[in-house]
């Protein structure tokens, strides 16, 4: 058994969640996350609600409330929408709690100690209107390396270069459209050039990366500049320092305090379960956590956060820069084993845009369809490594052609023969399996192997393919079979052999496809007589701020319970009724129906 991290990307909380962010950190997230558990790992799948910085300040501003009353409002939509998913996370929680305060100003304590946190007198944006200070990633221009007309003050997404915003060239608001003043002001960077190093010796040791995560990452090695780690801003994380922590003006940038959220999350978790120092088990380099493994969860455009940003904080807390230094009280801590980057969904050809209504929000989604269609659709089209078009057409041919007509359709009908014929799972004939029995078998069982290793490889597009394929071979041979044309009393006992085979590959097919569809999973394993748990649920708690602050609703569950990653044998004599629909033929006229609401 390994201890494994599973850290997904925390959506920001201005708003509602859209099926392209979903499709990148959330259920890819979850799909490995149920399998290692089934797979008998001790695994730790955290993440919540990020929700500090201007573009949080911007909106309250504009919506006539505080920040926290946004962050509020938006972290119980998001929460909410996660649960509906079935994403089973252990602990989804936020960074506005006192936990996540004490966590974050820790490294950055850390890292100031030992020198890779600096201070420096800079040039920042501010908005010549409101007097706010302009977050890099809410200016654009043209990008002064490559040319390309929409950089944002961070980075350009075109050439991958880390830029400044007063080197863009036309910078203009992304708020307002205008063009922002520079003034001198002091902040803190972190010194990323004093960890390049260290970074190239890491990176050069990852293997079985995606190849554009590695590839990109590396490239960013050549040209790190430091990076400001404090804003003007009044909305976020106080510097820990003497003569900052009181200013109400200097906070800590949003950006560094998200991905600490990964490590605060699971203190918080710890904290939670009883044992204060379970986190350590995932993520201590020394001691309990030396062999753990972490995975991280994104969309593309997150690749240089989580890659070259969390690895460089992680590293200078550890005290392993070109600086040296000593671990901090959390001691050192475990870098990535890897970077798990999804591309880009769009949507009928065009980028998700809320402003331009070009989008389907998971919650709008999920009160007209069925969660296991969708996380259907993105298992198997979704942008595992390249960028993929969600069209309304595509959904309705995957949910009606292959999940209804073809897992749904195996399922009924077996389940509906053996019901309607022995109202139990029937017996295997005591003259035995035929060649064609045993085959069917067999590539069930392998499929354990296949599937399993695909998904550990971050293949999920192969792997639902393979476990579909065992769908398929299931209908094939139910076809050739045909037990409904075994009328006689002579024939009883070989339609008994067929449907207990067909059952069989039904609940090793249904194993294979919990991790992807885990709703309709639970009711395959009813529809074969089964009880209790096979495929365990999130659930929303509401809690309070273990440090004194306001409650808030987590996700949480218990995942100790349900299916085992193995062929499990059927019982003959288990009671059956007849079945129940497990998936939803949806009508054509549904392609109409959506397109007209892109369109309003």
């Amino acid at each position: 058994m390994s201890h494994v991290l599973a850290a997904v990307a925390w959506p920001y909380a201005n708003g509602p969640r859209h099926i392209g962010h979903v499709s990148g950190f959330g259920v890819p997230s979850d799909v490995f996350a149920r399998y290692m558990r089934m797979a008998g790992h001790d695994v730790l799948m955290v993440s919540g609600t990020d929700e500090h910085g201007t573009p949080i300040q911007v909106q309250a501003d504009a919506d006539g409330v505080t920040p926290r009353e946004l962050a509020d409002r938006y972290n119980r939509v998001i929460v909410e929408d996660l649960h509906g998913l079935g994403l089973s996370y252990d602990l989804f929680t936020r960074t506005t709690t006192r936990n996540h305060y004490a966590v974050v100003q820790e490294l950055f304590e850390g890292m100031y100690r030992n020198g890779y946190i600096v201070p420096k007198t800079t040039m920042g944006a501010i908005s010549p209107s409101t007097g706010r200070t302009l977050p890099d990633r809410y200016i654009e221009g043209t990008c002064p390396i490559c040319g390309y007309d929409s950089a944002r003050g961070d980075q350009c997404d075109n050439c991958g270069n880390q830029l400044d915003p007063i080197d863009l060239i036309n910078p203009k608001s992304r708020i307002n459209g205008e063009t922002p003043k520079f003034v001198e002001t002091e902040h803190f960077f972190l010194d990323l050039p004093a960890l390049a190093e260290v970074l190239r010796q890491w990176l050069d040791t990852r293997e079985g990366w995606r190849p554009n995560v590695l590839r990109f990452s590396r490239n960013l090695l050549d040209d790190l500049q430091p990076r400001a780690i404090t804003r003007d801003l009044e909305w976020g994380v106080p510097i820990p320092l003497d003569g900052w922590r009181d200013r109400s003006d200097k906070r800590i940038y949003v950006w560094f305090d998200a991905v600490i959220g990964y490590l605060s999350a699971s203190i918080e978790w710890a904290r939670r379960s009883g044992d204060p120092d379970a986190w350590r088990k995932y993520w201590s380099a020394d001691g309990a956590g030396k062999d753990a493994q972490s995975y991280y969860f994104m969309g593309k455009d997150n690749i240089v956060f989580h890659s070259v940003i969390w690895p460089a904080l992680l590293s200078g807390y550890s005290g392993e820069g070109s600086r040296d230094g000593e671990p901090g009280e959390l001691g050192r801590l475990n870098l990535p084993t890897e970077v798990v980057s999804s591309e880009y969904l769009t949507m009928e050809g065009r980028k998700f845009s809320s402003s331009r209504k070009v989008v389907i929000y998971v919650r709008d989604f999920l009160e007209r369809y069925d969660a296991d269609a969708l996380r259907y659709f993105i298992a198997a089209a979704g942008p595992e490594s390249n960028d993929t078009d969600f069209t309304w057409a595509e959904f309705l041919r995957r949910n009606n052609d292959e999940l209804v007509a073809g897992w749904g359709n195996l399922v009924n009908r077996s389940v509906s023969i053996a019901a309607k014929n022995f109202g139990e799972i029937p017996p295997v004939d005591p003259a035995g399996l035929t060649e064609a029995d045993e085959a069917l078998l067999a590539v069930a069982r392998t499929g354990f192997t296949t599937v399993g290793d695909l998904i550990g490889r971050h293949r999920q597009k192969q792997a639902i393919g393979e476990a579909m394929k065992v769908v398929a071979e299931a209908n094939r041979y139910l076809s050739e079979q045909a037990p409904w044309k075994l009328k006689g009393e002579a024939d009883k006992p070989r339609m008994g052999t067929i449907l207990h085979v067909a059952l069989q590959v039904i609940s090793d097919a249904n194993t294979l496809l919990t991790p992807f569809l885990p709703h309709s999973a639970q009711q395959v394993h009813e529809l074969l007589g089964g009880t209790g748990v096979h495929a365990p649920m999130p659930v929303i708690e509401q809690v309070d701020d273990l440090d004194g602050g306001p409650t808030y609703p987590v996700l949480t569950g218990d995942y100790t319970v349900g299916a085992r990653w193995e062929s499990v044998p059927i019982e003959a004599g288990r009671p059956l009724a007849a079945p129940k629909p497990v998936f939803r033929k949806l009508d054509p006229s549904i392609v109409d129906e959506e397109l007209a609401r892109l369109a309003d």
